[in-house]
């Protein structure tokens, strides 16, 4: 008893050290009876946490399913079992979840987290630990996601097993105890997914109907799914998925994401050598699996270094260059046309998630579905600390209680109201409630130039590069400001957000920007007068002057706090040479104002700049919902270096050498951060 009582503390502490990244800053709390939760939540949650149908689940591991080409991925299936503890024999709907952190790892958080007695006593116990005031403050933000079931969602949820689910997680090829070698969604990976839903839903235990669930990578071949085999998904619910990886991690702004890039691929290649050691045990080791892991140990480090290292756009290998081109094969994987989705899709994003631009994007691009079938959740937190205190007064139902609500009316056919869930629920940054609506951006907001302008605003009470005002009208006289690279950026929210949120455990970083403004221009407004909101997508038009052939630019829009506390709001990058703006996908204001600019990204649109030649270009700025406050400031940072979020690719590096670059204030050609707002700033 001792010893098996000893195995399960272990097993809770290493679940503990899995989930301790997870963190969502502090967002306050709305009407207890408004939409956010309501009656309708309640419902739900006591149908979640009430009893089930069935009294026990059932695993069955690592199940063989082959591939049209002869591969065989492998399976956990889960399902309900009767009294005696056989499965049952009803036929019942299929959840499907393609995993490539290996499904031996959701298995033992999804065990650890549904244990009795001790997952909730250790809960308590984390959350009981009080850091707020001191400079380890986002630890309680930390541990918060613990109780918001984004652990049900990313593993396996034995509630929704028992209310009548078969659960089905796959090792996606390459990945785990899957045959083959990693695709990082390419076109094979794509159609495993398809195949595996197929056989799926003719199985003797199955329906026929099938969903999907789980989260990041898990959320993404969601929609890849959903729109690569349009009605063949009875319904998803995606959490923090991206659906254009390039603009999203990859390159976003034609800056490398080495920050999130290697230690991601570093964890999935590490996880993927993991060997069965069950099969080792019993004679049936797989030795294919092994064949498969030597043809390609590190599966993309040769991509990622060969964009860092190679020191001309000519130079980069077939591979690379096939993923930095519009129109390749490669390209094309690696993003996932929305639109062509009939699946009903309830999205769980965050203002600060990897996949911010594509999540913002979300209900407009589900073009196909009616309001009803879509739905999007918008929270203030990074990565993988999505959903952190779901469920608390103020904040939405928890994701475990949301997805069995989806499921139990999309794939059973109940009417529990879920459909009526409002489209939008938003998040207000920097520390505001929910706000809810038909739509994102929300109606009522229009687009207004604040100018860049030399004038000190006399608002910064820490050094910074140099401090500059923003304001409603032109600049009076010209400026120049110099920009040189530093790295203050290792501390602030851009480093939060590419590292998944582990670096915000520092309050100083993750909610206080004024470390990292020491190396930026801080151009700042005057107070607000009343409560002014922004719904949409900021855009930062500048000009600018470089004196070498490249360059890069990191901007940040941020809500000063009377205080003089700074926090981003909306960050965004550029790489000059890849300035160019594709016109049919970009969105403008009736002034002919870039109001959502869309990059090509593309080799093809390559072109460096003339050194002291001075140039407008245009930074894409993320998503957001925020409000200034009466007392509260707008400011925008400029920055030219965003390490470790971010470095500009081989040819941008060796061409820009990392040297100054300036900021040019001109009356008659002025610099502006276009942003939209319920109402005027001055």
């Amino acid at each position: 008893m001792k010893s098996s009582l000893r195995g399960r503390i272990v097993t809770a502490a290493l679940a503990l050290l899995v989930a301790l990244p997870l963190v969502a800053l502090p967002i306050g709390t709305g009407p207890s009876d408004a939409a956010v939760f309501g009656t309708l939540g309640a419902r739900w949650t006591r149908t979640q946490d009430g009893p089930q149908k069935y009294s026990g689940y059932r695993v069955t591991p690592d199940v063989p399913i082959r591939m049209s080409d002869g591969t065989v991925l492998r399976g956990n299936l889960i399902r309900p079992t009767d009294r005696s503890g056989a499965p049952v024999r009803e036929k019942l709907p299929t959840i499907v979840n393609m995993t490539p952190y290996t499904k031996m790892v959701s298995a033992l958080a999804s065990e650890v987290m549904n244990y009795p007695v001790l997952a909730p006593q250790l809960i308590d116990l984390l959350n009981g630990i009080n850091l707020q005031g001191t400079v380890l403050s986002g630890y309680n933000e930390l541990v918060g996601a613990l109780r918001g079931g984004l652990i049900q969602t990313f593993s396996y949820d034995p509630k929704l097993i028992k209310s009548g689910y078969n659960m089905l997680v796959v090792d996606v090829r390459g990945t785990g105890f899957s045959q083959g070698t990693w695709q990082v969604f390419g076109d094979r990976e794509r159609r495993d997914t398809v195949e595996v839903l197929d056989w799926a839903s003719k199985q003797r235990w199955s329906n026929g109907k099938t969903g999907m669930a789980g989260v990041s990578y898990s959320g993404i071949n969601q929609l890849q799914a959903a729109a690569d085999a349009p009605g063949k998904l009875g319904a998803i619910f995606p959490v923090v998925p991206g659906a254009d990886l390039v603009r999203d991690i990859i390159a976003p702004g034609g800056g490398l994401g080495v920050g999130f890039l290697s230690f991601w691929l570093a964890i999935v290649n590490g996880t993927k050598m993991i060997p069965n050691i069950a099969s080792m045990l019993n004679g049936t080791f797989d030795w294919k699996w092994l064949a498969d892991r030597v043809k390609d140990p590190l599966t993309y480090f040769d991509l990622l270094i060969d964009a860092l290292v190679t020191r001309d756009v000519n130079g980069f290998s077939p591979q690379t260059r096939s993923m930095m081109t519009a129109g390749t094969a490669r390209r094309d994987s690696l993003y996932t046309d929305v639109g062509a989705i009939t699946t009903p899709s309830f999205t769980i994003g965050g203002w600060n998630d990897l996949f911010t631009n594509s999540e913002s994007r979300m209900l407009r691009g589900l073009s196909q579905l009616p309001d009803a079938k879509k739905k999007l959740i918008m929270d203030d937190g990074y990565h993988v600390t999505s959903s952190s205190n779901f469920g608390r007064p103020g904040y939405p139902p928890r994701l475990d209680v949301l997805a069995r609500a989806w499921y139990d009316k999309w794939l059973k056919g109940i009417d529990n109201g879920i459909d009526r869930y409002p489209q939008a629920t938003l998040a207000s940054e920097p520390n505001g409630g929910f706000l809810q609506g038909a739509s994102f951006p929300l109606p009522g907001h229009t687009y207004q130039r604040q100018y860049l302008r030399g004038t000190p605003s006399h608002s910064v009470n820490t050094p910074v590069a140099g401090d500059g005002s923003l304001g409603a009208s032109r600049p009076a006289k010209r400026a120049t400001r110099e920009v040189k690279p530093g790295l203050s950026t290792l501390c602030d929210r851009d480093s939060a957000q590419s590292t998944a949120g582990v670096t915000a455990l520092f309050d100083f970083c993750g909610n206080d920007t004024r470390l990292s403004e020491t190396a930026a221009q801080t151009f700042t407004g005057r107070p607000a007068t009343a409560l002014t909101l922004i719904s949409g997508t900021p855009v930062v038009h500048l000009r600018q002057r470089l004196n070498a052939p490249d360059g890069y630019w990191h901007a940040t829009l941020n809500v000063v706090s009377p205080d003089g506390r700074s926090r981003v709001v909306s960050m965004g990058q550029l790489m000059v040479s890849l300035r160019a703006v594709d016109p049919s996908r970009s969105g403008y204001a009736p002034n002919g104002d870039l109001t959502d600019p869309v990059l090509y990204l593309s080799l093809d649109h390559y072109a460096k700049v003339r050194p002291d030649q001075i140039l407008d270009v245009d930074i894409p700025m993320s998503a957001t919902q925020a409000a200034l406050k009466p007392g509260d400031r707008l400011r925008v940072d400029l920055y030219s270096l965003n390490f470790p979020k971010s470095l500009p690719l081989g040819p941008g590096l060796w061409s820009s050498q990392l040297r100054p670059q300036y900021i040019e204030i001109d009356p008659a050609k002025p610099s502006w951060v276009n942003v939209p707002l319920s109402r005027p700033l001055g």
